[in-house]
């Protein structure tokens, strides 16, 4: 099944989580590694014009996932778990959602602000446009790269809390809540 129901998630928010998933990880990976690189790294060039298209990506698809899953709503939390634990939840996903649109939009305004003016080439396919920023250049830039870099610290400590979470919910409560982001055939069991 494509869509959700009030069971489990259908193929396209499954596809969407571990797409994205796959994607944010490898990128919170990618920029731990280039900002430790000196800029006379002969590949330094390449895996920031990587990271960046990997981030419109990102962006992108977490565009697209926040609009299926408005018209699309997430099947309900199991009934029998606390409602401090479902607030957790919640406040989760509102910051897992809240970092797929900040970490990729201020990086973009770290590039945008770069007295550098260097382009970002998606993909070596096409130039994305810098945003227009007004202003000290300069603090912007200081302002957006600090963000950028709290903010993937953040994430990774939401995606630590979000694995565990649904490990707990697998292997303690042994409930479905992990079962039914992995298949689709929990949605439809009922």
């Amino acid at each position: 099944m494509i869509k959700n129901t009030r069971l489990g998630y259908g193929a396209v928010a499954i596809l969407f989580h571990w797409t994205m998933a796959l994607l944010i990880i490898g990128m919170l990976g990618l920029g731990l590694y280039m900002v430790r690189l000196p800029q006379s790294d002969p590949n330094a060039f390449a895996l920031f014009q990587l990271h960046k298209s990997i981030g419109f990506v990102v962006l992108t698809l977490a565009v697209l996932r926040l609009a299926w899953r408005l018209v699309n709503p997430s099947p309900k939390l199991p009934a029998d778990m606390p409602v401090w634990e479902k607030g957790v939840a919640h406040l989760g996903h509102t910051g897992l959602y809240a970092m797929m649109f900040l970490l990729p939009l201020s990086g973009w305004l770290v590039v945008s602000a770069s007295p550098w003016g260097i382009p970002t080439i998606v993909f070596n396919l096409f130039e994305m446009p810098h945003l227009p920023v007004p202003g000290d250049k300069g603090q912007a830039e200081v302002f957006a790269s600090a963000v950028h870099e709290y903010g993937a610290y953040f994430l990774i400590l939401l995606i630590a809390g979000h694995v565990a979470a649904a490990f707990k919910h697998h292997f303690i409560a042994r409930d479905e809540t992990l079962k039914r982001m992995v298949s689709v055939r929990t949605s439809h069991a009922a």
